[in-house]
């Protein structure tokens, strides 16, 4: 009787798991690129362009970048953790689900090519991005950004083509404590200094 009760008591707490696993399953909602577009469109279009290819070299370009990276973004820029004034008031207002239609409507569009501008520095640029600098143990960025710069989903942003502008602040901010939420890029980027930083975001503007 004992074993009865014992064996009717596992399938009921294995019953009541597999209900539970159903219902967190059933409220996982897929992203509506529709509603993306019209959010983008509303908060995010002045200044990083109709379709995500921000013309701005100070504003991003958001288009094809992984949506797991985009939507932490926006959720750090929420909470605070990434710090930045413009994009904190924008973001204020969106809902969890907003940022992520969002994010997934950015990874649909197709990023536009840049193009490096520097060309003495373009070649120190793509010696750091592919073998970094052993003798100060600053590792090559194709190790997270990969070879052609389309990093590694839900982890590493695809990074070919950003514009140069921007990819030099957000490394400077990285290196002097003012961008806080990579440690790894924190890491790398304390190393470097501005020739080095601009050489390499000169490279990633034209690399493709």
């Amino acid at each position: 009787m004992k074993l009865f009760v014992s064996f009717l008591m596992v399938v009921l707490f294995a019953g009541s798991a597999l209900a539970a696993d159903d219902k967190a399953a059933a409220k996982v909602v897929k992203p509506d690129l529709a509603k993306g577009e019209a959010s983008f469109a509303a908060v995010c279009a002045a200044c990083h362009a109709a379709d995500g290819n921000s013309m701005i070299p100070a504003n991003p370009k958001l288009a094809q970048q992984h949506p797991e990276y985009t939507l932490k973004q926006l959720q750090e820029f929420k909470s605070g953790k990434r710090a930045n004034a413009i994009m904190s008031g924008m973001v204020a207002a969106l809902s969890e689900d907003d940022m992520k239609n969002i994010s997934y409507w950015l990874a649909s569009k197709k990023a536009t090519p840049g193009f490096a501008k520097d060309k003495e520095t373009v070649t120190l640029g793509e010696r750091i991005y592919r073998g970094g600098i052993p003798d100060r143990q600053i590792a090559a960025c194709t190790g997270c950004h990969s070879p052609n710069g389309a990093g590694i989903p839900a982890q590493y942003p695809r990074i070919a083509g950003q514009h140069g502008d921007y990819t030099v602040a957000q490394l400077v901010a990285f290196r002097d404590g003012v961008r806080k939420n990579s440690v790894q890029m924190t890491g790398v980027a304390a190393k470097m200094n501005d020739r080095e930083i601009k050489a390499v975001s000169d490279y990633l503007a034209g690399l493709r």
